[in-house]
Parts: C-alpha cells; sequence; structure tokens
C-alpha cells in the first residue's frame, strides 16, 4: 500500500509564496512579485506532480539545471550580439564600479553636483582671455584636488564593498544537483579716459557697454571665493573624521560578538545632533530575541514558579538533564515537579503536552558530528522544540511524509497527513498526524485570541488557562496556547478533497486555503499554555530614559499583540506609572471630534493658516498611545502630543508609512532602528536608519546608515557623537562663511577706487593658497575635534542635545551674523591700510604707499585675523590646534618671502612679479603698526561681545555646572515598572516568520536519514529561514 503523501499548499500547485523582505525590495514591488507569482513559479521551485493536477497545466520543472538554462531560450541580448541570462544569479553586487567604469561613472557622479559644474563653469570662463581678471589655475588647482579627494574616498569604499561581495558570495552553501546535495559557493595696459566710463586702454576698439558686459563677468569670477571649492572638499574631510571616530570608538564595542560600530555612510553626520522622533522594532531592537522556554500550564496546573521554602527565602536549584542524552545542557528549569510529572509518564495530559511541542513545528533537523542542530523560523520555535527535547520529547527527523521523534526512551514515526503553515492573518499553524495505531489526530498552536474562538464547548480547564495567561502576561512572557482534535478517517478524507481543490484553485488561492483550513480547525480541546521569555537587551531602559530627556520621542512599531507591547513599554521604561495610557477607541473618539469641529469651523484649518491651539490631551500630564494598525490615519497630532507612542500589529509597509507620516506634516528628522529584514522599509523611510547586527541576519544591517550589536549604544551615536558633529559642523561652517566674506568683499570695496576695471585686491597666488594652505587648517581641526564638553558630561545632562533640535548653532539668523561680520572685517582690512598708505613716507625716505606693498599689508591683516578669530572660537584645544594655527601663519610668510623673491622671477617672469615686495614692505615699522591696529579693531568687539554673551546670556552648554548641581539635588524615583500592576496579556507575535511547510512538503530539502542517532546535544542553533533555504 503506498504511503499517502502530504497535503499542502505547495503539493498540488505552483509555490506562489512572497518571498521575505530584502534590502532592496518595497511592499510595492513584492505586491508585483506576488501578482506575476503563476508565471515564475516553474523557474523558481520544483513541484511534486501527482495524480490530480489539471491536464491543462504544462509548467516545466528544472530545479538548479545550470546546462539547462544555458539555453538560448532564456537570455536576453545585451549589446549587438553578446547575450546573457535573463535570470538573476546568486551572486550579491552592492559595489558601484569596476576597473574599466570606475573613471567615467565617478567623474559623471561628480558633475552631476551642481557645485562641480558651478566651478567648471568658473574654468572656462577664466580660460576666456577677454574676461579673465584670474589665472585659470587659481580655479583648477582646487577643482583638480577636489575631485581627486572625492574619487579617492569613493575609490575606498567601493574597494569595501567589493571585498564585502566577494566574501558573501564565497561563502560555503549546499546546492541540490543531480538529486544530492553538493558544496558550492554562493556566487559565482594705459589708463584712457571714455566718453562713458573708465577701462584699461589695450588698443582693442571696444564700446564701453561691451566693456561693462566683460567687466560683469570678471567680478563673477573675482567674487566667487566666497563660495570657493575647498568648502566642499573640507566638508567631506570632516563627515569622513567624525565616521571614523564612530568606528574607532571602543564604548560603542560589543566585545562577544566582536562587532565595533560602523558608520555606512559619511554625509549624514550632523543629523545625528538633530534627532526629533525614534522610531523602534520591539522583537530583537529592544530585546534580545533569545526565546527561553520560562514556565508553562498544562491541564489547569501551573509549572516553572520559583519554590518557597520558608518565609522571604526561595529555592532556586535548576533541573538536572543528565537522564536525558539528547538534552541541551544550555536549557534550565527550576520546576522539579514537572520533569517528575514526565518522567513518571502517569500524567497523560503532561506527555500529550510535549508531543505536541515536539511535532506540530515546521522546524528542520540537521545530523553534525552526532548533533542536532535544529533550522527553526522563528526563535520561539526553536525554543518550544528545545522545551520538549530537553523533557524528553526530542525531535528526531522529517522527510517530506512522515516525522520520527523519540519519546522518552521509544522512538515513534508519526505519518504527516497535512501541515498548515502559521501566517500573519491565521496567528496559529496545525498539523494532522496519523498515528501508528491508526488514529488520525490534528495539533494546533497559537495566540489564545484566535485559539479560545475554536475551543469546543466541552473543552476543560479553559478558565484556569486564562488566569495562567494573566499571570505570564504581567511577568511580559510571551504566550502561546496548545490544543488538539481527534479526526475521523471519513471527515479528514472529505475535507482532504476540498484543501486539494483550493492548492489548484487560480483565483484568490490563499483565501480558499484559510476558507478551508478553518473548517477542520474548530471544535478543539485545549491542552495548556507555554511562556516563552525573551529579555530585554542591557541598558534598554536607561537608553530610554536618556533619549527621552533630551527631548527625543521614541515610538515602537511591532508586529506583536497590544498586550505585548505594552509590557515591554513598562519593562523597558518606555511607559511609567505617572503617564495616562489612551487606546485605539480612545484615539477614534478624539479624531471624531476634531474632524466634527473641522467641518463646523473650516476657516480655521485652511490651507497655510496655523490649526486650532486647543490640544488632544489638556492639562500637563504626561500621555501615552498605544495604537493598532487599524488607526495609522489623522493620529500625527495626537501622537505628537504623547509623551510615548506603541504601534501595535503593524506590518513591515504600515511601519513604513508611520514614519513618513511623521515626516512629511511634522517636517522631523527621524531615525528608525531594527534588526530585521521586516524593519527594512522603515529604515530607509526615516532620515537616518540604524541596523543592529542581531538574530535575524544582516538585511536590516544591509540597508542601514549606521549599524551597531545594542541598543544601548544608540544615546552614544546620538547624545555624544550626533551632538559634537552637529555642533562642529555649524562652527566650521560659520567661521567659513565669515573669513571668505571678509576676504572676497575686500575686492568689492576696492572697486571703488580702480574705476570698476575688477582689478583684484591680493596677489594672484595668495587669492590661490588662502582656502588652501593659509586659513584651512584651523577651521578643519575645529570641524573634526572641537568639543564644547567632553563625552560623559554629554550623556550626563541629555538636554545639552536640545539645540540641535531646535537648529539654533547654524540658520539664516546665523548666516547672516556671519555676513555681517565678514562685511565689518573687510572694511577695516581695507580702509585701515588704505588711510595709513595715503601721503606716507618711509624711514629711508621712499613712499611705500604702492599698490603691491597695500596688497602685503592687506593680506597679512587678513591671515592674522582669521587664525586669532578661529583660536578665540575654539572650545577644546590640542596641540594639533595649536599646531595648526601657528603653522598656517608661518606656512603663509614662508611661502610669500619665496614667490617674492628675485629667484622666481627670474624662472618664471610672467607669473611671479611681486619681486622683493614682502622684504621692502615689512622690513617697515610703520607697516607692521598698521598690521597690529588693524588686527585689533577687527577682534576687540568679537572679545567683547563673547564675554558679555557667556555672562549675561549663557548658553545650554555654559549652565552645565548649575545643572549638575541641580541634578544632585533631585532624588531618584523608583522604578517605573511594578509587576502586576494591570492584567496584560502577552501573545504569539505579528510579525512571526513563516514556517517551512512550504519547503517540507517539496521533498528536496531531506538528506537520508542517518542510520543511528548520536550521543547527548552539545549546542542548539537558530539559523534564518533563507540559510535554511539554501542548505
Amino acid at each position: 500500500m503506498s504511503r499517502r503523501r502530504v497535503d499542502t499548499r505547495s503539493s498540488l500547485g505552483p509555490d506562489d509564496e512572497v518571498m521575505p523582505y530584502s534590502d532592496d525590495e518595497t511592499d510595492d514591488e513584492l505586491e508585483e512579485e506576488s501578482s506575476e507569482g503563476e508565471e515564475e513559479a516553474p523557474e523558481r521551485a520544483p513541484q511534486p506532480q501527482v495524480e490530480t493536477r489539471p491536464t491543462d497545466v504544462t509548467w516545466k520543472v528544472k530545479a538548479n539545471d545550470r546546462p539547462y538554462h544555458q539555453l538560448p531560450e532564456f537570455k536576453k541580448k545585451v549589446f549587438l550580439c553578446i547575450k546573457k541570462s535573463k535570470y538573476s544569479g546568486n551572486a550579491i553586487k552592492t559595489y558601484k564600479y569596476n576597473f574599466l567604469t570606475f573613471l567615467p561613472l565617478n567623474l559623471y557622479e561628480q558633475f552631476r553636483r551642481v557645485a562641480n559644474v558651478y566651478f567648471l563653469a568658473l574654468l572656462i570662463l577664466q580660460i576666456i582671455p577677454e574676461i579673465s581678471t584670474l589665472p585659470w589655475y587659481t580655479t583648477l588647482i582646487p577643482l583638480v584636488i577636489v575631485l581627486g579627494i572625492t574619487a579617492i574616498k569613493d575609490l575606498v569604499d567601493d574597494l569595501a564593498r567589493h571585498r564585502m561581495d566577494n566574501e558573501i558570495n564565497n561563502r560555503k552553501s549546499e546546492v541540490l544537483l543531480n538529486g544530492r546535495f553538493q558544496e558550492a559557493n554562493l556566487l559565482n595696459s594705459y589708463l584712457a579716459i571714455g566718453t562713458k566710463a573708465w577701462y584699461l586702454f589695450d588698443g582693442k576698439d571696444q564700446t564701453p557697454g561691451y566693456r561693462g558686459f566683460l567687466s560683469f563677468w570678471g567680478y563673477i569670477i573675482v567674487l566667487n571665493t566666497m563660495v570657493p571649492i575647498s568648502l566642499y572638499v573640507s566638508v567631506e574631510v570632516i563627515r569622513l573624521g567624525q565616521s571614523k571616530f564612530i568606528n574607532w570608538d571602543l564604548q560603542m564595542y560589543f566585545a562577544e560578538k566582536d562587532t565595533p560600530a560602523k558608520a555606512r555612510t559619511t554625509t549624514l553626520n550632523e543629523e545625528l545632533g538633530q534627532i526629533q522622533y525614534i522610531f523602534s522594532d520591539k522583537t530583537g531592537t529592544l530585546t534580545q530575541n533569545i526565546m527561553q522556554f520560562k514556565k508553562c500550564t498544562i491541564a489547569g496546573r501551573n509549572y516553572g514558579k520559583w519554590k518557597v521554602i520558608k518565609p522571604f527565602s526561595i529555592l532556586c536549584q535548576l533541573v538536572d538533564w543528565s537522564w536525558n542524552r539528547y538534552a541541551d545542557k544550555k536549557f534550565q528549569f527550576i520546576d522539579h515537579s514537572l520533569v517528575a510529572h514526565v518522567r513518571s509518564k502517569k500524567d497523560k495530559d503532561a506527555m500529550e503536552f510535549f508531543k505536541l511541542l515536539s511535532l506540530c513545528h515546521t522546524v528542520m533537523v540537521e545530523h553534525k558530528d552526532d548533533d542536532l542542530v535544529y533550522q527553526a523560523a522563528s526563535p520561539d520555535e526553536g525554543a518550544l522544540v528545545t522545551a520538549a527535547r530537553n523533557f524528553g520529547y526530542v525531535f528526531l527527523s522529517r522527510t517530506q511524509d512522515t516525522m520520527t521523534i523519540r519519546e522518552m526512551d521509544q522512538e515513534m514515526t508519526y505519518e504527516m497527513l497535512a501541515l498548515l503553515d502559521f501566517n500573519s492573518d491565521r496567528k496559529r499553524m496545525s498539523i494532522i498526524l496519523k498515528f501508528p495505531d491508526g488514529r488520525i489526530r490534528l495539533y494546533c498552536k497559537g495566540a489564545d485570541t484566535v485559539i479560545y474562538e475554536r475551543l469546543s464547548p466541552s473543552s476543560k480547564h479553559k478558565e484556569t488557562t486564562q488566569t495562567a495567561l494573566d499571570v505570564f502576561a504581567n511577568e511580559t512572557l510571551r504566550t502561546l496556547c496548545l490544543c488538539y482534535k481527534d479526526i475521523s478517517a471519513e471527515e479528514f478524507e472529505a475535507w482532504s478533497r476540498r484543501h486539494k481543490e483550493a492548492q489548484v484553485t487560480m483565483n484568490d488561492r490563499e483565501a480558499a486555503l484559510d476558507a478551508v483550513y478553518e473548517q477542520i480547525e474548530n471544535n478543539l480541546m485545549l491542552i495548556g499554555a507555554t511562556a516563552i521569555e525573551d529579555k530585554l537587551q542591557d541598558g534598554v531602559p536607561e537608553t530610554i530614559a536618556k533619549l527621552a530627556k533630551a527631548d527625543i520621542k521614541i515610538w515602537v512599531l511591532t508586529g506583536d499583540k497590544k498586550e505585548t507591547a505594552e509590557n515591554i513599554g513598562y519593562s523597558c521604561s518606555l511607559l511609567t506609572d505617572d503617564m495616562e495610557i489612551h487606546y485605539g477607541d480612545d484615539v477614534n473618539e478624539k479624531l471624531t471630534r476634531r474632524q466634527a469641529s473641522r467641518r463646523d469651523d473650516p476657516q480655521a484649518y485652511r490651507r497655510g493658516k496655523k490649526k486650532t491651539a486647543e490640544p488632544f490631551f489638556p492639562g500637563s500630564n504626561k500621555n501615552a498611545l498605544i495604537i493598532t494598525g487599524g488607526w495609522l490615519i489623522d493620529f500625527v497630532d495626537m501622537a505628537c502630543e504623547c509623551e510615548a507612542v506603541i504601534c501595535c500589529r503593524v506590518t513591515p509597509k504600515q511601519k513604513a508609512n508611520v514614519v513618513s507620516l511623521v515626516k512629511k506634516y511634522k517636517k522631523a528628522v527621524t531615525l528608525s532602528i531594527g534588526d530585521g529584514a521586516n524593519d527594512v522599509n522603515m529604515i530607509k523611510t526615516a532620515d537616518i536608519g540604524v541596523g543592529i547586527s542581531g538574530q535575524e541576519g544582516m538585511q536590516a544591517v544591509m540597508s542601514s546608515d549606521y549599524a551597531f550589536a545594542q541598543f544601548r549604544y544608540l544615546q552614544r551615536l546620538l547624545l555624544v557623537h550626533g551632538r559634537w558633529s552637529y555642533i562642529r559642523m555649524c562652527k566650521f561652517l560659520r567661521f567659513f562663511f565669515f573669513k571668505n566674506f571678509a576676504f572676497t568683499l575686500v575686492h568689492f570695496w576696492y572697486s571703488f577706487f580702480n574705476g570698476y576695471s575688477s582689478q583684484i585686491t591680493f596677489e594672484d597666488w595668495f587669492i590661490t593658497l588662502y582656502n588652501l594652505a593659509y586659513s584651512s587648517l584651523p577651521v578643519l581641526l575645529v570641524g573634526l575635534l572641537d568639543q564644547d564638553v567632553n563625552d560623559r558630561l554629554s550623556l550626563k545632562f541629555p538636554k545639552l542635545y536640545i539645540p540641535g533640535q531646535q537648529g539654533t548653532l547654524f540658520n539664516y539668523k546665523n548666516f547672516f551674523i556671519s555676513l555681517f561680520h565678514g562685511i565689518f572685517v573687510s572694511l577695516i582690512i581695507f580702509f585701515i591700510p588704505y588711510g595709513a598708505f595715503l601721503q606716507t613716507m618711509g624711514q629711508d625716505g621712499e613712499a611705500p604707499s604702492d599698490y603691491q606693498s597695500f596688497a602685503v599689508v592687506a593680506a597679512s591683516s587678513l591671515i592674522f585675523i582669521v587664525n586669532l578669530q578661529i583660536s578665540l572660537d575654539t572650545s577644546y584645544w590640542t596641540f594639533v590646534n595649536c599646531f595648526a594655527v601657528l603653522g598656517s601663519i608661518a606656512i603663509y610668510f614662508g611661502v610669500m618671502f619665496d614667490i617674492h623673491s628675485a629667484g622666481i622671477h627670474v624662472i618664471f617672469p610672467s607669473v611671479f612679479t611681486f619681486t622683493g615686495v614682502a622684504s621692502n614692505a615689512l622690513r617697515q615699522p610703520y607697516l607692521w603698526l598698521t598690521i597690529i591696529l588693524t588686527v585689533g579693531i577687527s577682534l576687540l568687539p568679537v572679545i567683547c561681545i563673547q564675554f558679555l554673551s557667556k555672562t549675561i546670556w549663557p548658553s545650554v552648554g555654559d549652565k552645565k555646572y548649575e545643572m549638575e548641581l541641580k541634578e544632585d539635588d533631585d532624588k531618584k524615583k523608583p522604578a517605573p515598572f511594578q509587576r502586576g500592576r494591570r492584567s496584560r496579556r502577552s501573545a504569539y507575535a505579528f510579525s512571526h516568520a513563516q514556517g517551512y511547510a512550504d519547503l517540507i512538503a517539496s521533498g528536496q530539502s531531506f538528506r537520508r536519514r542517518p542510520r543511528a542517532h548520536g550521543g547527548p546535544q552539545e549546542s542548539i542553533r537558530e539559523i534564518p529561514r533563507r540559510e535554511a533555504e539554501n542548505i
């Protein structure tokens, strides 16, 4: 008699399962893929043939048949006669360039930036002799340096991507080829007077209007140094340095997994100091995602409690598993009575409980070196099967049609008739087995909300189990209900026919299968419930508390049930006892009232006018919002009034929608943090994405901008690195604009005295080197190293973070302050030397009031002013800062005396025309006094303003010591979470991944079972679904 094949959705039809989220897939793309699933299924998964397949189906199935897929019909034309396979391979490719494409593609990308095109246009203008007022090399040299540095940075980043791709593509995986598993890689002039204007006579017959046109473009070139190309180089260097500081931070290094923090981008560091909203996943992000079987209730009796031996004394003796040679030595349990009941074989309910756990799952097992390795679709599955294993019910192997377990000391094989897999709508899974004695039984496990609806009226222990679920929920444990149903052969045969029809239907197959599942999953008999602990990561409550003090609002977006999310909210200090919790119904009522008010008074809500000032939650109490996925419309204003928001039962697409709503309507800088593939959409939607390298693979990390191993590192990333980066960049930009306004506007004042001829004030080489050598290093080091307070104080006083959220350190006001400061200094630099040079006689009887000497005095004054000004603005002094300031001044004088020497003039007479000017001018004490006077008048007002601002209008940073004293006087508040405060139910996660039912039913994933089983279990590891499919 032939054995019955398992009835699953993939045993009779194509596999239309939508794959889990990848790094570059969105929900819309997944929906499009699912609509084309019937077309792509033949090339995607092999399907076993059965007699009931309709005759009009003509699919071809060639799984892993390499020669077959190289046939011409599967190739597409790429260029001319060059063809390649129209199907993508397994190779991972994240790099952008190769040896041939690097130079053209990199230049193309760089010249897509408006700034580079602007400077290229200036260079072209400077090549035209009629309008050129500066030598062409004054723009070419900085432009080449900028392009070169950026190209080197891009090359280094792309080489890192090449290394990562090679590492992933060369990982060993096992592929089903020719009916067996094989190991393979994953890859494979004279002044004249005109009638209307003054101009330099050059012998050309040009009208005054035409000369004015040329002068206009000449001034465009002269004044281009207001925003020099070196600004972009400096910004890139500062951003790169800040990223390296994040990578090198040992306090963000997780030694347990040898995982350092990683800045995967260099363009968002300053935005880390402006975060207003954080959107966080729960499982694996706030929690460890390492599930441990802690408690259970069987037939109304609770197990897993601490044993009280006397008042205020608790016995904590772990169960000894030495009697079970298959036990996982890492598994811990404290209730010896449950072990005694199971080993006695007298408690039928306990035996049925663990038999269900060992059979009702989609876990796959692999034997490695006399060891069992479980491959679970989720940590919950792995924890439950491991618990059954330790209690004597060991899952040993499975085939396409059978499952083999060891029940205490006896090995049993059960025929699998059907596998009803878990999905996010069903929130449960079932398996139908045929026992060796011929009985047919359905085992089911799932969330209490769906199981209790399907229980038989005659089922026992419903009330006691409900009470136990409430107790487990108050302890923040994740719960599952277990039940069974005996099925007659006639009932199963009738249901099996309907199941097969649903499997081959071409219209809405998922809904048809769910309807068939509903017909068999009823009148269930309750056995009990499990309670699994998912511990918080270290430092999560402290991190959330500090981020809340920094006025950062944290929203938790999770697929878990409302009660589970609420429990975690209390335990991680996101929710506190002094908060008023608002749920979905309350939200609906308030939104209805607000919409009615809007209809009654539409003028108050017109576009562009400020909305009503009436808040959703009047009063000064703290508020928290807990809503489900159905309440995500028209709630942004209400949610932003709350201290904490928890969104439950949300899908990955809804997570991204929540982030998008806040970005759109609040114009706030947002950050998303998660650890799994279901968080990728949320991470990509936010302004900044952070990935945690946890238990769910590297999809979130690969899609993120920053990555580390623990949630607690987020506080250091934001409050230290983010805050420093923002302050440094703001200070850098303010000073950079100031020094270039002061430098460039001198040309503007000079134009009133040179007949608007676009003649420059300074020497050509001074203009070329000013932003490259004379003034760049001190301000660059401020952008890299400056600190108003150290990292300890930044973490101790989170309110220091608030100026970044308010954008007070660089805005239009700060920009215009820098502009007016630059105008003031440029006036001083030009007019004081100009007045000093009028009718002046030197000590040697010669008049030093020539143009070239004036240029040297003005340039020297400028160099002293900008370097001393950055010294006044520096908060954190190091040897490097001192060296940069003094070195910049020394470089200026050294280069100036060199290019003003007679020797270099002899070699390049047309390029170096200021021969002997420096030595002649700077030997005059009168000119040195002019420089000192110019510098003093420029800096004295700044010193006075800084003194008054620190004494009369101190900033938040200046008040840090007062804050320290005030915080020391504050009393510590009691712990916010009180167990047993209210009944909160924990349940199966809504985001729990679909199991391996389709893979199991295909029969292609199993190896031949070894004849003899090994000894004791050493370790069990959970392997993500995608890795399991590779195996």
